[in-house]
């Protein structure tokens, strides 16, 4: 009798464990988070912080010009105002022509991206220091699809919340770290998507998409990861996909861990 009371005790104790062990959820995550003390704001929605934060990558497929061409249009759905991807001068699907870039670039940090697209197959992508792209991608569940860190992990689509409705990403990133030039650490990334955890200490290998995708694209087939602070970058595919409330947290990150504060 002993027994059998012992075994439905531990029983019952099991969905208690079970949530016990689930990290919790950080406070500052997801669709509308403000920036967080100490961060600075990237773009609230106006053309006058699209010019004074950012300018376009000229990199070897660049064919556009400044002043930045991303149209300032009205928020679909909470009023206010956002940008829109689709620049006059690319052509479907021809990234790099006229990616946006921040001036200022970045070493280790937690960001926030909003982000909305309002057509079936939209396409962009969020660039970790102009090098890792974090796909967005409408109707793609492989490791090149939506929410993922491209072609490192899988896509966590059900946390997508679909076309016509704002998502959002919170990102710690930690660089690549070198020693006498040479690599010794590679890239790691934590994201919640939508207020949910999608990755954890994801290492990433490369930059993938060639010369055209960002930098060290070209260089050593993307393996040839170069110790440079970059900017975040913003994809332009000639899809209508939007952007707003966009932070960032600069961060120093001894430890190879971009684990979230709980």
């Amino acid at each position: 009798m002993k027994s059998i009371f012992s075994a439905l005790l531990f029983l019952v104790a099991l969905p208690v464990i079970a949530e016990e062990s689930k990290p919790a959820v950080p406070a500052n995550v997801g669709i509308g988070t403000k920036p967080m003390e100490g961060a600075e704001l990237l773009f609230d929605g106006t053309q006058k912080m699209l010019s004074e934060k950012w300018t376009y990558w000229q990199g070897p497929r660049f064919g556009s010009s400044l002043p930045i061409k991303w149209p300032i249009v009205e928020d679909p759905i909470d009023g206010g105002t956002c940008m829109k991807t689709n620049d006059p001068a690319v052509d479907h699907g021809k990234f790099g022509v006229a990616d946006i870039v921040t001036q200022k670039a970045f070493r280790d940090f937690r960001l926030h991206v909003e982000f909305f697209i309002a057509t079936p197959g939209g396409n962009s992508g969020v660039y970790l220091q102009n090098r890792y792209e974090i796909q967005i991608k409408d109707g793609d569940k492989t490791k090149h699809g939506m929410g993922a860190v491209i072609n490192e992990s899988e896509s966590p689509y059900t946390l997508y919340k679909g076309v016509g409705h704002w998502n959002s990403y919170d990102i710690i990133f930690r660089a690549a770290r070198f020693n006498d030039g040479k690599l010794t650490e590679k890239a790691l990334v934590t994201i919640y998507f939508n207020g949910q955890l999608a990755h954890h200490n994801v290492t990433i290998n490369q930059v993938w998409g060639g010369a055209n995708s960002g930098v060290d694209g070209g260089n050593d087939g993307g393996k040839g990861i170069t110790d440079t602070p970059q900017g975040i970058k913003l994809q332009a595919e000639g899809h209508d996909v939007r952007y707003r409330n966009i932070w960032i947290q600069e961060l120093t990150l001894e430890k190879p861990d971009t684990s979230f504060p709980q």
